[in-house]
């Protein structure tokens, strides 16, 4: 269930099973009971206040309060609008309801011990105020356990952007798929823990749909990922190169390289500068080392047809001969990674660098180096989806924009948003790692984007099983056991 739908692809799934006779109100009736039942799981018998909106959002609030009630539960019940303006299947629901409908003005707040936010779904249009935002307000004021249904209402659920104000769920249930919203900041915070059910929309309405945007789950790219045979030899796995900067800023290529070897390449080469090959040959052993002063040495030992990919960026530096370097490496066929300087780089002129690059490379950038290359791009979409699926394409290769909601695009609008960050990464060195595993992925034969997406995950579980105290090395070298249990 990795597929990530938008509002309006959900609606058209609705649409697509209400025509495959299934009732509109039999799904209403199938959201509230899958919610009830979280409840009921979740928690013991207990006052539950479930605050209901004017659409087909409230229309499962009814439906969850009827359901409760009638296991026992004691339940109270608010609603927004007036009761007489529900239309379709939420006035069905409302009928339903067996109990009081209270204003909000009337509600008692010492009385709930749970609270079900059934105000507006992901599809608001519009900023919430009012009678709305102060109801948010009241409910985040209390904090207690709020159950969000489809997502906390003031949400936007295509971009995870809040709309005035936004409820600060514990829970959120959802159905059929997750939406983009539920996994980006600050959507991704005010979700709480996102929980999927089944409503009785069969998937095949997927294959009408044909999303584009993905959760960053192994199911996405587990069947490309690259595993070597028993004949396999040390080429057959692929060689990956990194460009190495001073002696003195080598540490950032040389976690690159290491993450690439323990990813899976079967050979890996630094191509340094005179002055760093003493340094690095005193750190590394399973890494080879190469010469190369110049853009011309580089683009003379990229002539090998044996070399599948090139990471360049950590501990690079900034300026003219960086340039040099990408560019000379961007003229041969292998799949070429930029990551930290590389991109900074070309700040100046970024066009000089999107017209180098091809469809199977990959751009890394944090979100200062994006904007560096991007220019204001996150501030005018107005969220990171649109901006990095913009970018990508601006680009024409694939882009990654780090950060706790990462998010992965290709040039054709293909999107993964990564969900299993932690917060053990946030320490030097760990994006070096990041370009490096993903260099050592595509060097093994394994689609760029893909790749990409499999190495933000790796990344993330190392720095998981690291936990506290970690540093780049522990990532490295956590690989093998996140591989393993991959």
């Amino acid at each position: 269930m990795f597929e990530l739908l938008t509002t309006e692809q959900m609606a058209r799934a609705d649409q697509l099973t209400i025509a495959d006779g299934t009732s509109g109100y039999a799904l209403m009736q199938a959201a509230g009971q899958a919610v009830a039942d979280f409840l009921r799981q979740r928690w013991s018998l207990r006052p539950v206040l479930v605050l209901c909106g004017p659409g087909n959002n409230g229309g499962d609030g009814y439906v969850i309060a009827q359901r409760l009630r009638a296991a026992g539960w004691p339940v109270h019940l608010a609603s927004l609008t007036d009761t007489s303006l529900l239309k379709g299947d939420a006035a069905l629901a409302e009928a339903d309801w067996q109990g009081q409908v209270l204003t909000p003005a009337a509600i008692d707040w010492s009385v709930p011990q749970l609270i079900v936010d059934a105000l507006f779904g992901a599809g608001l249009s519009r900023p919430l105020e009012g009678a709305g935002a102060e109801i948010v307000a009241q409910v985040n004021q209390l904090g207690l356990p709020v159950i969000a249904v489809d997502v906390p209402s003031g949400l936007d659920g295509n971009t995870g952007r809040v709309r005035g104000a936004s409820i600060d769920a514990l829970h959120t249930v959802t159905f059929f798929r997750a939406k983009p919203g539920h996994y980006l900041h600050p959507g991704k915070r005010l979700c709480g823990e996102v929980h999927i059910r089944n409503i009785g929309i069969p998937a095949r309405t997927l294959t009408e749909i044909v999303p584009n945007t993905f959760l960053n789950e192994p199911d996405l790219w587990c069947k490309v990922f690259p595993k070597p045979d028993e004949k396999a030899h040390k080429y057959a796995r692929g060689a990956a190169y990194v460009l190495c900067g001073g002696p003195f800023e080598s540490g950032a290529a040389r976690l690159g390289a290491m993450a690439a070897l323990r990813s899976g390449a079967g050979i890996v080469k630094m191509l340094c500068p005179g002055a760093a090959m003493q340094v690095n040959a005193c750190h590394l052993t399973e890494v080879m080392l190469q010469r190369a002063d110049s853009a011309a040495d580089i683009s003379e030992i990229l002539s090998d047809g044996r070399i599948t990919s090139l990471l360049a960026g950590p501990g690079l530096g900034v300026g003219q001969i960086t340039r040099e370097k990408v560019l000379a490496a961007l003229r041969h066929k292998e799949r070429v990674v930029l990551d930290a300087d590389a991109l900074s780089s070309f700040q100046d002129d970024p066009e000089m660098l999107f017209s180098a690059l091809r469809a199977e490379d990959v751009l890394t950038p944090h979100p200062g180096e994006f904007t560096r290359l991007f220019g204001d791009l996150l501030v005018e979409t107005g969220d990171r989806l649109s901006a990095v699926r913009l970018a990508a394409r601006r680009a024409g290769c694939v882009v990654l924009l780090k950060g706790d909601d990462t998010v992965i695009a290709t040039p054709s609008g293909q999107t993964a948003i990564n969900a299993n960050g932690s917060p053990w990464l946030a320490t030097a060195g760990s994006g070096d790692v990041l370009a490096g595993i993903i260099a050592g992925l595509v060097a093994q034969g394994m689609p760029s984007f893909e790749a990409t997406c499999a190495s933000v995950w790796l990344h993330a579980e190392a720095g998981h099983l690291s936990g506290p105290g970690t540093i780049a090395g522990d990532l490295v070298e956590g690989l093998p056991n996140v591989l393993g249990q991959l």
